[in-house]
């Protein structure tokens, strides 16, 4: 009996040992800190690692020295011109002192939401519901501000503030919705009209363009056709030319029997013609005569008509180069036209560049 007493005894003294031991160690990991109290006073902070404490006459206290995220819940607010709004945040907070955290107050994250609501609903309370949607950078920067200042003593450190939604009553949602879709068809009708005024302006400027390359196209055209009539007409006139002088050489030489049998074979060419009417341009009886003299029934005999050497037609016509001119050759018109179509091609480029800077002077007024 008495070894089971013994026996007893042993486990009970291990067992307190154990107790003692475990309570005697404290683990702290990189991301808290923590108060140790020893008989019910505050002894030192206990930073990471392994520390040791006194047994079942101490106290601890773990503080996360994290960021934390604390959820403010939605409550219903009026703003100043009189518009139910519920309105929830988040609040991003970091504990910076512990013993604060910890003696000033009694529950540090209760406490920090608690006051965020009172300081949200205060704060909206004085603005209007749009400046509640368009200014929530303004709302974020006020309420960090004050949540900051007063979680000061309480060694919190309020690194953030976010309003998550701003949800209005039924009625005020389904006015604004109507108010947007109001202004989005008072834009979507300015537009329309800037589109139809834009086109408008295009569709003039694009038909004055047109109408002033048609009028440069067709005096281009006009240019060309007259020059080519020009060229046409000298080289005419230079074959004419040439043709008079070819004939005056050959018909040098001719005797009147000659021309009589030409003037014979002329008729007879007329003759096989289609026309029912035929004019001659001379007297028909002296052909006739001539005609009976070339055949030996006339009365008078044809003198011989001596040839006329080159150099006396020549001082009688004059010569080649004098009579016909200089001709110009195929070279000198493929030149000439070179010349004619860069002079062309001149012209189109600054008349491209006068329209240019006429449509760029335009679109600044019509800016300004």
């Amino acid at each position: 009996m008495l070894g089971y007493f013994v026996w007893l005894l042993v486990f009970i003294i291990f067992m307190v040992f154990m107790a003692a031991l475990r309570s005697s160690i404290v683990i702290v990991p990189p991301y808290e800190e923590v108060l140790y109290e020893k008989l019910g006073k505050y002894k030192k902070t206990l930073y990471q690692g392994f520390n040791m404490i006194a047994p079942f006459i101490s106290k601890i206290h773990r503080v996360d020295v994290r960021t934390q995220t604390l959820d403010v819940p939605p409550q219903e607010v009026i703003t100043k011109d009189n518009s139910p709004t519920k309105v929830d945040a988040v609040i991003y907070i970091k504990v910076v002192d512990p013993r604060k955290a910890i003696y000033n107050v009694q529950d540090y994250r209760i406490a920090t939401v608690k006051f965020a609501q009172t300081t949200l609903r205060a704060i909206i309370g004085n603005m209007e519901l749009d400046e509640v949607f368009y200014n929530r950078d303004v709302i974020n920067a006020k309420l960090r501000d004050i949540i900051d200042r007063e979680t000061d003593k309480w060694g919190v450190k309020v690194e953030n503030v976010e309003i998550k939604e701003v949800d209005p009553s039924g009625p005020v949602k389904a006015a604004m919705e109507e108010q947007t879709a109001s202004e989005r068809e008072r834009r979507a009708a300015i537009l329309r009209a800037d589109g139809k005024k834009r086109a408008a302006i295009l569709e003039a400027e694009g038909m004055k363009r047109a109408r002033i390359l048609q009028a440069e196209g067709r005096r281009q055209a006009a240019i060309l056709e007259a020059e080519g009539e020009r060229m046409a007409k000298i080289l005419t006139a230079q074959g004419e030319a040439q043709r008079l002088r070819i004939l005056s050489l050959g018909a040098a030489v001719l005797d009147k029997k000659a021309l009589t049998f030409l003037s014979l074979d002329t008729l007879s060419r007329v003759a096989n013609g289609k026309a029912t009417k035929i004019i001659f341009p001379f007297e028909v009886s002296r052909l006739i005569e001539s005609a009976s003299e070339y055949i030996g029934k006339g009365r008078r005999e044809i003198p011989e008509v001596r040839e006329m050497p080159p150099e006396k037609l020549e001082e009688i016509v004059g010569k080649s180069e004098e009579v016909l001119g200089p001709i110009p050759s195929m070279e000198e018109f493929a030149e000439e036209r070179e010349r004619f179509e860069e002079e062309m091609k001149k012209d189109e480029m600054d008349i491209s560049a006068i329209l240019s800077e006429k449509g760029v002077r335009k679109e600044k007024e019509r800016k300004e």
